[in-house]
C-alpha cells in the first residue's frame, strides 16, 4: 500500500509522461508540489548510454528536491543487452526497455530521451561504439536534444577520461556530453538544425562521481573533493510522506527486465558531482548559482510570479479550487507573452494544475483497442466537474479526423457528462509503431526520416482530443490522448494505447526453419483481421533454389481479430543454403507485409509494434545422437523452440520435480541462460543433477553471471570453475579449436574454424577464467589486443557421463539460425554417444 501511495503521488505531478495512459489523480499535497515545480525556472540534463544507467536517486532529487525541470538522456534503448523477464531481444528489447524507462520516470519526475545509437551489444573500447554508432550522427543528436531541452546543467554518469576501462557505450556517452557542450552554441556546429532549433549554452557540466569509480571507499575519502558538489539526496518530502531514495529505488525498479527490482531505501546518502565545464558555485552546494531560477528570468514574468508565489505561499489545502481565479490569471498572462522557451513549457504545467485544482476530469476513449485506415470509429467522451467552479465545456476537436462537437455544457459540480463523437478515420494515417523501427536502420544507428521525432522517446499519439473548456468568458484548450479503456476481471480497469493498423497481418511461427535433410516441411502462415468480413490472399515469398507446393492462396475471415492459417509446402535445395521467405497479403489492392507483435508486461503498457515479417530458411547438413532432451527454463531463451527445429523433442522441466531418478529418461539435460541466478530452486537440485551425470547422463550449463545478483554466487560445478567478466565482443574475432581430437568437435558433426561464421553480436560473456584439472577447454578465441580467452566452452568427465559449461551465445546464434551454432550444440547434446555407436559397430 505504501508503494502504491509512492506511485500515485509521482504520477500525479510528473506531467510529461504518457506511462500507461492513465489518468492522473491529484491530491491537494501533489497539487502544492506541482505549484512549486511551476516557480522553478532551471533545468537539468543528465546523460549516459542505455536503460537503467540512470542514477535515479539524482533525478529525483533534482526534479523533486530542487524542483528543476530534469530529463534523461539514453544514448542507446539498451537493445543489445539481455532479458530477465522474457524472450525479447534486440529491436524489442529495445522497444520493452524504452517503456520501462517511461515507467521510471513517471515515478521520479524525470523527462525521457534518445539518440538513434542502436545498442550493438557490449563494446570495450569508444573507438568501437563511436565507429560503429557513426559518431557524426550521434554527436548531432545529442547537440539537437541539448538545444531543444536547453538545459542549465549537464550531469554525465560516466567518465570521458577512462577509455577502454569500462564498456565503450558508456565512455562514449561521457565523450559525446563533453564534446556537444561546446558545440550547443556554435553556429558552425550541425547548421541544419538551426532551423528548427537554437542555439544554447549550458551553464555547468558535471560528472557523477563516486567511490566506485576510484576502485575502493577508502581512496575516495581522501580524494580532494574540491572541485565537487556533495548532495544529500536521502532528503525526505514531509508533503508527499515519503523519502527521495524511496522514490528513486521505485523507478529503479521499473527496469525489471534487468533484474533490478530491489527494495527501498532510506535515509541519508550523498550524491557528488565533479565540475568539468563552467564555472564552479561559491555558494553551498548550490548547483544553480548564478542562474535565475525565478519567474524574472523571461521578459514580462514578474507580474506573473508575484501571482503564482502567492498561491504557493497561501495555498489552501482544504480546497485549491479557491486558486483558480489566480491561476487563470496567470495563465493569460503568460499567454500574451512572446513565443519563447519556457512559454510553452510553463503554460502546459499550468494547464495540468488548473485541472487538478478543479478535479476536472477529460476522457476520450476508443471503444476497441485499433482501428485501421478508412474504418468508422466512435470516441466516447467523459467530462466532470469536481469543484464549486463555474465552467463550460464548449467543444471536443479531433483534429486528426477533422471531426468536432459543440455541446456547450454546463459542467455543474459532480455532475458527470458522457457524449461521442462518431467519425471516419482517414485513410492516409501513418500505422502506429515505434518510429525508430519503420525503416532499416544499420547496426549502429537507427534511421529516422522526420527529424522532429529525433530524441522523442516513443511515437506520438494520432489521435488526440481538444477539450476547450470555458471559464466564465475565459477559454482553454486540453489535450487528451484517445486511450482504450477496459476492464479485465482478474485485474480490474486498464488503460492502453489507441493503435492504427493495417486491415491485416501475418506471420509466421517460427523466426527460423532449419531443414536438416531435403525433406519438405509443412509452413504454417497466420493471418490476423484487424476488420471485419476480410478478404485476400497471401502470396508466399522464397528465393531460388527453394521450391513450394502453391505460390498464392485465397483467406476470408469474417470477425476482426480472429485469424486463419494457411499451410504452405516448402522444399529446400540439396546443397547447404541459407535464405529468406516472407508472405504478402493482398487486400483492397494494399500490399500489406508486416507482422504484429505485442509485448505485455504489467509494468509497462501494452505495446504493438510492426515489424517486417520474414524467417530465415536453413538448408543445414547436419547431424545429432539421441531424441529427448530435458530443458531447464533460466531467464528466458528460445533455445528449446531452436533445438526442436534439427529434430529433438524438448520437455521443459519444472526444477521443483526433479527428484532421484527423475531425469534418466533424458539423453541430455539443458539448462537455460543465467538459472542458477534467477531460479532458486537449483540450489536444492544440483545434487540431483550430478548424480544424473554420474549415472552416465550429459548436463549442459549455459552462461551464467558473476555476482551481479548474488556477491557470493558460484556454479555448484563437480570441479572448481570461477566465473568472471571475461567476454568477447567481436563476432567475427578468429576461434582456434584447442581440443582437435575431442569428441565434442568431431561426433557428430566435424567442427571447423568455419562453422564460427557468421554469428551475430558477440561470441560469449561471463567466460569461467579458472578451473580445475578435470575440465578441458575446447576453444580458444580473444577480441582485439586482448590475450586468449579459452574458458567459452569446458567439458569435463564425470562418473560415465558429461558437465559441460558454456559462455557462448547460443541464445543469441540460434534463433539467429547460425548453421555452425546448431552443429556445435547437436554436438554437446550428443556427447557420449559415440562410444555407443564404437560399440555398436564393433558387434555388428
Amino acid at each position: 500500500m505504501h508503494q502504491l501511495r509512492i506511485l500515485f503521488t509521482i504520477l500525479l505531478f510528473s506531467f510529461n509522461g504518457t506511462f500507461a495512459q492513465a489518468p492522473k489523480k491529484s491530491a491537494a499535497s501533489d497539487i502544492y508540489h506541482s505549484i512549486k515545480k511551476l516557480n522553478f525556472f532551471g533545468s537539468v540534463l543528465y546523460i549516459a548510454a542505455h536503460p537503467d544507467d540512470e542514477n535515479t536517486r539524482l533525478i529525483s532529487y533534482m526534479s523533486n528536491h530542487i524542483m528543476a525541470r530534469t530529463g534523461y538522456l539514453s544514448i542507446t534503448r539498451g537493445d543489445g543487452g539481455q532479458n530477465l523477464i522474457g524472450s525479447e531481444l534486440r529491436e524489442l528489447l529495445g522497444v520493452l526497455r524504452t517503456q520501462e524507462l517511461l515507467a521510471a520516470r513517471s515515478i521520479d519526475g524525470g523527462i525521457q530521451f534518445f539518440s538513434r545509437a542502436n545498442d550493438f551489444g557490449y563494446s570495450k573500447h569508444p573507438d568501437e561504439t563511436l565507429a560503429v554508432w557513426n559518431k557524426k550522427e550521434v554527436l548531432g543528436d545529442v547537440v539537437r536534444i541539448i538545444r531543444n531541452f536547453k538545459p542549465d546543467i549537464i550531469i554525465n554518469r560516466f567518465d570521458h577520461r577512462s577509455p577502454g576501462s569500462t564498456h565503450g557505450h558508456h565512455t562514449s556517452s561521457a565523450m559525446l556530453s563533453v564534446e556537444a557542450f561546446d558545440l550547443v552554441n556554435d553556429p558552425r556546429s550541425y547548421p541544419d538544425q538551426l532551423a528548427t532549433a537554437q542555439l544554447w549554452q549550458p551553464k555547468r557540466l558535471f560528472f557523477n562521481t563516486s567511490w566506485w569509480f576510484y576502485g575502493s571507499e577508502e581512496k575516495f575519502e581522501k580524494t580532494d573533493k574540491s572541485n565537487m558538489l556533495k548532495m544529500d539526496v536521502g532528503t525526505y518530502y514531509p508533503a508527499l510522506g515519503v523519502s527521495n531514495n524511496e522514490i528513486a529505488s521505485l523507478a529503479s525498479s521499473q527496469h525489471l527486465s534487468q533484474g533490478f527490482g530491489r527494495l527501498a531505501d532510506r535515509g541519508s546518502q550523498n550524491e557528488y558531482i565533479e565540475l568539468l565545464k563552467g564555472d564552479f558555485p561559491q555558494g553551498k552546494n548550490n548547483i544553480f548559482e548564478g542562474i535565475n531560477t525565478t519567474w524574472s528570468r523571461i521578459e514580462g514574468g514578474v507580474a506573473i510570479g508575484a501571482i503564482l508565489n502567492l498561491v504557493e505561499s497561501g495555498f489552501d489545502f482544504k480546497k485549491p479550487s479557491n486558486h483558480l481565479n489566480q491561476l487563470l490569471t496567470a495563465h493569460k498572462l503568460i499567454g500574451s507573452l512572446a513565443d519563447g522557451h519556457w512559454k510553452k513549457i510553463k503554460l502546459k504545467e499550468l494547464e495540468n494544475v488548473i485541472l487538478a485544482v478543479t478535479g476536472l476530469y477529460l476522457e476520450a476513449s476508443a471503444q476497441t483497442a485499433h482501428t485501421i485506415p478508412n474504418d468508422s470509429l466512435t470516441i466516447a467522451i467523459e467530462v466532470l466537474n469536481r469543484s464549486d467552479a463555474e465552467m463550460t465545456l464548449q467543444s471536443v476537436d479531433v483534429s486528426v479526423a477533422q471531426t468536432s462537437i459543440s455541446p456547450s455544457v454546463n459542467l455543474k459540480n459532480n455532475e458527470k457528462h458522457n457524449l461521442e463523437i462518431k467519425l471516419k478515420v482517414p485513410d492516409d494515417l501513418n500505422y502506429s509503431n515505434p518510429y525508430w523501427l519503420n525503416e532499416k536502420g544499420t547496426l549502429g544507428l537507427y534511421r529516422v526520416d522526420d527529424e522532429h521525432l529525433i530524441g522523442k522517446p516513443e511515437t506520438p499519439q494520432i489521435f488526440v482530443a481538444d477539450f476547450t473548456v470555458d471559464f466564465e468568458g475565459y477559454a482553454i484548450r486540453f489535450k487528451k490522448p484517445v486511450v482504450y479503456r477496459h476492464a479485465k476481471p482478474d485485474k480490474g480497469e486498464r488503460y492502453q494505447p489507441f493503435e492504427i493498423l493495417p486491415d491485416a497481418t501475418a506471420s509466421f511461427k517460427d523466426k527460423v526453419l532449419i531443414f536438416a535433410n531435403g525433406k519438405s516441411k509443412q509452413v504454417p502462415v497466420t493471418v490476423k483481421a484487424h476488420k471485419d468480413n476480410l478478404k485476400g490472399e497471401v502470396q508466399f515469398c522464397f528465393s531460388e533454389g527453394w521450391t513450394v507446393d502453391e505460390e498464392t492462396k485465397p483467406f476470408e475471415i469474417t470477425k476482426k481479430g480472429d485469424e486463419q492459417v494457411l499451410m504452405f509446402t516448402l522444399t529446400p535445395p540439396e546443397k547447404e543454403d541459407e535464405s529468406y521467405i516472407s508472405p504478402i497479403i493482398k487486400v483492397n489492392g494494399k500490399t500489406i507485409t508486416k507482422e504484429l507483435v505485442t509485448i505485455a508486461y504489467d509494468h509497462i503498457p501494452r505495446q504493438t509494434i510492426l515489424i517486417p515479417s520474414e524467417t530465415k530458411v536453413v538448408r543445414l547438413n547436419i547431424q545429432k545422437s539421441g531424441e529427448n532432451i530435458g530443458y531447464i527454463v533460466g531467464a528466458g531463451d528460445d533455445v528449446p523452440t531452436s533445438l526442436e527445429q534439427i529434430g529433438y523433442n524438448v520437455v521443459t522441466i519444472d526444477p521443483t520435480t526433479i527428484q532421484k531418478g527423475s531425469l534418466d529418461k533424458f539423453d541430455a539435460i539443458v539448462i537455460g541462460i543465467r538459472a542458477y541466478n534467477v531460479v532458486d530452486e537449483l540450489k536444492f537440485k544440483q545434487r540431483f543433477l550430478l548424480d544424473y551425470v554420474k549415472d552416465g547422463g550429459n548436463l549442459i550449463v549455459q552462461y551464467n553471471t558473476a555476482g551481479r545478483w548474488n556477491k557470493n554466487f558460484t556454479v555448484q560445478a563437480p570441479y572448481e570453475l570461477k566465473l568472471s567478466r571475461d567476454r568477447v565482443t567481436d563476432e567475427n574475432a578468429k576461434v582456434t579449436i584447442l581440443a582437435k581430437n575431442h569428441a565434442l568437435v568431431n561426433f557428430p558433426n566435424r567442427i571447423s574454424e568455419k562453422d564460427f561464421d557468421g554469428w551475430v553480436q558477440e561470441r560469449g560473456l561471463y567466460f569461467p577464467n579458472e578451473w580445475g584439472a578435470h575440465f578441458t577447454p575446447v576453444l580458444s578465441m580473444k577480441d582485439k589486443g586482448e590475450s586468449a580467452k579459452k574458458g567459452s566452452l569446458l567439458v569435463a568427465p564425470y562418473g560415465k557421463g558429461n558437465y559441460i559449461y558454456t559462455g557462448l551465445s547460443f541464445f543469441r546464434e540460434l534463433p539467429a539460425g547460425v548453421s555452425g551454432a546448431y552443429r556445435l550444440f547437436a554436438n554437446m547434446l550428443s556427447l557420449g554417444k559415440e562410444k555407443t555407436k564404437a560399440a555398436n559397430t564393433i558387434k555388428k
